[in-house]
């Protein structure tokens, strides 16, 4: 069996947007259907059964200001053994298992993979073990736009919807809320 890659949640940015649209608490804090925003999110990565190693803002307290490329570098830093990465910010509370396993299955054969979703590029974005050195060296804001200019990404075609709708406002969180609710109503109260 091919090893599998470890998912790098990052859970350490200051949520400025969603500050910014009113929002009172950090927004992977912010409750979604009674669980916070980040719990859905490590709920699907546990439920995929892949590694994860999250990264939080004390493991990047240290730098003057950080950045999600510097989150990323932490997490692959964190994570020596591992065979590959899939990027996933916090803040996509309706991840789909499906796309955590289609991404890391398409990597043992690319070197990065990228979900889809309607034409949009989504996340997680999937890095193999030949990007560990260009993923350890990002820096700043920009995350990791620079690894993936220097590789031709395949595209994974997915129906998820979480791939692309992440919380950075508070309308985007009621948004997200009413998705979980009519999930569950289509799916007999199972989300």
């Amino acid at each position: 069996m091919t090893a599998l890659p470890t998912v790098i949640v990052l859970a350490a940015g200051k949520g400025e947007r969603f500050k910014a649209s009113g929002g009172t608490q950090d927004k992977l804090q912010s409750l979604l259907c009674g669980q916070a925003v980040r719990e859905h999110v490590l709920a699907a990565v546990r439920t995929s059964g892949l590694a994860c190693h999250v990264v939080e803002r004390a493991d990047t307290a240290h730098l003057p200001n950080p950045g999600m490329g510097d989150s990323i570098a932490c997490g692959v830093a964190a994570t020596p053994d591992a065979v590959g990465w899939l990027i996933l910010p916090a803040d996509l509370p309706l991840i789909q298992v499906s796309t955590l396993l289609k991404v890391a299955m398409a990597l043992s054969d690319h070197r990065v993979v990228v979900p889809r979703y309607r034409g949009q590029q989504g996340h997680p974005v999937g890095f193999g073990i030949g990007c560990r050195a260009a993923l350890s060296h990002l820096t700043g804001d920009h995350g990791a736009r620079s690894v993936l200019a220097q590789h031709e990404a395949y595209c994974v075609e997915v129906d998820d919807e979480g791939c692309v709708l992440d919380v950075d406002t508070v309308d985007t969180l009621a948004l997200v809320e009413i998705r979980i609710k009519d999930r569950g109503i289509q799916n007999g109260g199972v989300n």
